[in-house]
């Protein structure tokens, strides 16, 4: 068996690695590290949670021990496709570089400019960025790119769902040609191949597993969350949720639980809270320091549940996660590798739960395609008793009641008595009510036909009630 001694790893980089306690490396390391080492363009591919960081950290890192960096050039580049990978990539850079002396620049939103403009004129070896803070340095004249020497773009496969292909492919017409080229992805996309046919030159392959497999460690399920009535699908799904996280007990000792819309991450994070449930969101309109405590408690085991959106999907390192709940079935069957990918990482066991209401199942359809298996079935704790989800769904979660319409715009209520109640109730008296109309003249609304004097004429369905009184008390005169 390979081990990190193999590697030709240079004798400090193996220290610190030995250190944090890695001995084998895992099968996209063995793969991608010597051929990193010797120079040549990298196209790894592996499912999420095989160790993809690592494989191009450990070797960048030997590399870039020799040499220094200039001011506002950075020697090389990782492209990120969200903050937080961003951030674990950083991280990763300080583990396996602690007897090595290379700076680092994190260049992420929800950071000031000038904390790092600071970093920059210094000169640093490493540059972590997510694309549109780094075009905006660059676009500020803060920063060159023409002394890359190593450029990597992890999540590749990411960076083309969140549109970022435009802006990848611009930052490639910026760094020398010269470069050493590292593409990292779960899955090939045409548009990534395209790419990586454009920028790589004659690279080593590296695919580790089928391309959009989960873990065998995963159990995976999916429950049917069919609602008894439409206007409670909502509440009806949260209760099953609700259900689903204590039907597994102590063996859920934490989760991450993805919704496709970020609403719907700020909606069940706090029906959670509201039944008790010790739950937080994280999604990308969120204030990044906000995200960072969120993770940070998630990691030191404060919060128990996750709710987030497609942002915590890729790259978040958060090794013992027990289960992940998906809330929605994601659009893309892609998503959901990733997704699931968050539990059972390094060979640990986890399982994964998905919640398919009606209008998901053909999405469902799309990712047991991907997977190539059936995602097999698991009972529905609520539909055996319709009446007890309805009970569970209405207990302190009612839906709105839809707002009628009356021609004004505003909305009438209507009478929710009992049909003996009105029945027993005295006819109201009539009220007379006097309007304008556009010509001046009134209308009664308050009338029947038959209540109009038939000795009346000539004023038609428009005879005002005041001048129909006045006839009444001549007539009784």
């Amino acid at each position: 068996m390979t081990k990190f001694a193999d590697l030709n790893l240079s004798p400090k980089v193996l220290k610190a690695v030995e250190e944090a306690g890695y001995e084998t490396p895992t099968p996209i390391q063995a793969g991608a590290i010597p051929h990193a080492l010797e120079g040549r363009d990298v196209l790894g591919i592996a499912q999420t949670g095989t160790g993809k960081t690592a494989s191009f950290t450990l070797p960048m890192i030997c590399k870039l021990a020799r040499g220094r960096a200039r001011a506002r050039m950075p020697r090389s580049l990782v492209l990120c496709p969200t903050r937080e990978l961003a951030a674990q990539v950083a991280e990763n850079f300080d583990v396996y570089s602690k007897h090595v002396k290379l700076s680092k620049a994190l260049l992420i939103g929800g950071v000031s400019f000038k904390e790092q403009d600071v970093l920059i004129d210094k000169g640093v070896d490493v540059l972590i960025a997510t694309p549109g803070r780094l075009l905006d340095h660059f676009e500020r004249g803060k920063l060159l790119l023409t002394g890359i020497e190593i450029m990597v773009v992890d999540e590749a496969d990411r960076m083309l769902d969140m549109g970022f292909i435009p802006d990848i492919e611009r930052i490639f017409g910026l760094v020398p040609f010269t470069r050493q080229t590292m593409f990292y992805s779960a899955t090939m996309a045409p548009e990534i191949e395209r790419i990586t046919n454009t920028f790589l030159s004659n690279p080593a392959r590296i695919e580790v597993a089928r391309q959009a497999t989960a873990s065998e460690t995963i159990e995976q399920g999916v429950v049917m969350a069919r609602a008894a009535r439409r206007d409670r699908a909502a509440s009806e799904k949260r209760a099953l949720l609700r259900a689903m996280i204590d039907g597994e007990g102590d063996k859920c000792t934490n989760a991450i639980i993805f919704c496709n819309r970020k609403t719907d991450v700020d909606i069940v994070a706090k029906s959670l809270k509201k039944y008790g449930y010790d739950a937080e969101p994280i999604h990308g309109d969120l204030e990044q320091s906000q995200r960072t405590r969120t993770l940070d408690g998630f990691r030191d085991g404060k919060i128990r549940l996750l709710i987030a959106s497609d942002v915590a999907a890729r790259g978040l390192d958060i090794p013992a996660v027990s289960h992940v709940f998906n809330f929605d079935v994601p659009g893309h069957p892609e998503d959901y590798v990733h997704r699931i990918g968050r539990t059972g990482r390094a060979g640990r066991e986890g399982k994964a739960i998905t919640l398919c209401s009606t209008s998901d199942e053909k999405a469902l359809a799309a990712v047991e395609k991907l997977i190539d298996k059936a995602i097999p079935r698991l009972e529905n704790p609520l539909s055996a008793a319709p009446e007890a989800m309805a009970e569970a769904a209405g207990t302190g979660e009612t839906e709105k009641p839809a707002r009628s319409r009356s021609r004004g715009g505003r909305g009438r209520k209507r009478d929710e008595r009992p049909e003996e109640e009105v029945a027993a109730s005295p006819a109201p008296e009539p009220v007379e009510r006097e309007e304008r109309s556009r010509g001046g003249r009134g209308r009664d609304r308050g009338r029947g036909a038959g209540s109009r004097d038939e000795a009346v004429v000539g004023m038609g369905d428009h005879l005002p009630s005041f001048i129909e009184k006045s006839f009444e008390e001549r007539m009784a005169g």
